[in-house]
């Protein structure tokens, strides 16, 4: 049988790319849940082409456009963020696919965890704002979470087959965004345009920018802690532009084991749809012999300060890393606005 999959955030980059994978393993996969923020007229057209079982428009404003579109398809049409928490309930669901970006995904992901959804996490700050209250209830739940960011995902990997052996630490790999080597003067200069433009991965705004800034690796370091049970002695960041390792597993025996493929986030989604299996894809494969050289250097932590003050809530714990994700939201969208600059995230 087809496993149903539930895309939440399904026109966000994340959203798209599952497509992509469906639509390709459309003998393995079939959409049951579409669910999108504003972007109804994406939602629309990709609701047409898969046909699920229900579609949700989180802004109650988008309803009528949608509702008209798609109920003479027999398409169901719910509206509102109390409506992602509701339909979790529905028993035709395989798997979540969690891709709302933000707080905005935390909500949803424990609903689905108290429903025994199986959980493909993509989105990151739920567990930087609740990581001791997710990991407990997938333990009472028993439901697997399956990371899909590429780094966790990569861990993830790694750690397959190993049972109980234990980490010595793990280093998690940045491309280091499109301003790496820049120094204060030439980031006083540069525009939110200039940080959506990423050098190796398509990603939405919200996470460009926390790649530009490297708080998306100090959000992973704190997500990390949550998925795998580490302390934040046991975690690493080192800049690797190529983007081949996509991290690193050291073990208390000397050995490294890490994952590599080239860096298209279609691969990590699949293996997180598919998982425990491996499907085969057309994806362009990693050839070594056209690599001479891989890239590593430790992280600027003095021009690019979100880093550290990501470890730094970690460390501290308590609200502090709630209240950095609170904090880097609002940032993120006033850089995107042109409200603040560049170096202003150090101050906010």
């Amino acid at each position: 049988m087809k496993k149903r999959i539930g895309i939440f955030g399904s026109t966000g980059s994340v959203g798209r790319q599952a497509l992509e994978v469906i639509r390709e393993q459309h003998d393995h996969f079939e959409v049951e849940i579409l669910t999108a923020y504003q972007n109804a007229g994406l939602l629309i057209g990709q609701a047409m082409e898969f046909r699920p079982n229900a579609v949700i428009i989180a802004d109650k404003n988008l309803y009528k456009q949608v509702f008209e579109a798609l109920d003479p398809q027999d398409i169901k049409v719910y509206a509102g963020d109390e409506a992602l928490v509701q339909i979790m309930e529905m028993e035709s669901m395989d798997l979540v696919l969690m891709a709302i970006v933000g707080f905005a995904a935390l909500a949803p992901t424990l609903a689905a965890i108290q429903n025994k959804k199986q959980l493909a996490l993509a989105s990151k700050e739920s567990l930087v704002v609740a990581g001791k209250l997710i990991r407990q209830l997938t333990i009472e739940n028993r439901v697997p979470l399956i990371p899909v960011d590429s780094e966790h995902n990569a861990i993830f990997q790694s750690l397959m087959g190993e049972g109980n052996n234990p980490i010595e630490k793990i280093v998690l790999t940045a491309s280091g965004g499109p301003f790496r080597g820049f120094n204060r003067q030439k980031l006083q200069k540069v525009t939110p345009a200039d940080a959506l433009k990423h050098p190796v991965w398509n990603m939405g705004p919200k996470v460009s920018v926390d790649s530009a800034t490297l708080m998306n690796k100090g959000l992973e370091a704190i997500e990390a802690c949550w998925l795998f049970g580490l302390k934040l002695q046991q975690i690493q960041v080192l800049i690797h532009p190529e983007s081949l390792i996509h991290s690193l597993v050291y073990f208390t025996d000397g050995s490294v084991k890490t994952q590599m493929s080239r860096p298209d986030m279609k691969i990590p989604i699949q293996f997180a749809l598919s998982y425990p299996e491996r499907l085969h894809n057309n994806l362009e494969r990693l050839d070594l012999s056209e690599q001479n050289t891989l890239h590593f250097e430790s992280p600027d932590i003095e021009n690019f300060r979100n880093l550290a003050l990501a470890f730094e809530a970690l460390e501290k714990g308590g609200n502090l890393p709630c209240i950095l994700n609170a904090a880097n939201e609002i940032a993120v969208q006033a850089f995107l606005r042109e409200q603040i600059g560049f170096l202003d995230f150090r101050s906010c």
